[in-house]
Parts: structure tokens; sequence; C-alpha cells
């Protein structure tokens, strides 16, 4: 897999969720990790990325890097900005998701998993 990143190509696959409090986040979150256990790619932390933590910032400079937001908020795209870091963006609202209303089933994430993948290029599994 080849990726736009700084590391010359066949980097990793990392997907950075949304945990937030609404559906969305839930959702994204839990499109992570069926992302991750079907092999696409590996989950990391968001979080830390946000706090500034030196060792997750250089790993995703060497990454090829999902970023899973649940709405338009779209906290995870400004803490890529903010690290000045390369990466795919994918909100759970514009794929038809309504933040606070639509329930989240399995059926809903294997459909948005799917989607993911459609939308990402190089994602494999």
């Amino acid at each position: 897999m080849s990726c736009s990143c700084s590391c010359g190509g066949n980097c990793p696959t990392l997907f950075y969720a949304c945990s937030g409090a609404a559906n969305t986040g839930y959702l994204s979150d839990s499109v992570a990790r069926k992302l991750m256990k079907d092999g696409f790619g590996s989950m990391t932390c968001l979080a830390a990325v946000g706090a500034g933590l030196s060792g997750f910032i250089e790993t995703a400079k060497s990454a090829q890097n999902i970023v899973l937001d649940g709405c338009s908020v779209a906290c995870g795209k400004k803490i890529f900005d903010a690290n000045g870091l390369s990466y795919t963006h994918i909100v759970m609202t514009d794929m038809g998701v309504e933040k606070g209303k639509t329930e989240i089933t399995p059926d809903l994430i294997s459909k948005i998993s799917l989607e993911v993948t459609e939308k990402t290029p190089g994602v494999v599994a």
C-alpha cells in the first residue's frame, strides 16, 4: 500500500476516531474498531495527538492517517490541522447519519466501514 505521508510509501494505515458523547462519536469509534479488527489498519489515540504527545505525533508523520469525525464540529480534523499532519478526513454526518437521532446498529457500522474503505485509497486488508 502506498500513501502520501513523509515516509515515501508503504506506510501503515492508522485510524483516529472521534469518540464524542453523541451517537456519531460512538459510530466513528465503532467503525475504527471494526476496520482495525478486519485488518485494514490500526487504531490509535486521537486524544494523545491532541495533547501534543511527541511519540504519537511522530508516528502520525509516517503513516496514512484516516481521521473519522462524528460530526461537522470536526475535532479530529482540527487536531490534525493544528499539528500540521496529513490525513484523509471522513465525517459520519456526511454519510447520512443524523447526530442525536440515528440508531447505531451492527449493520450501520458495517455499512459505514465499507464506505470508508471505498473512500480511502490504499486501505486494503
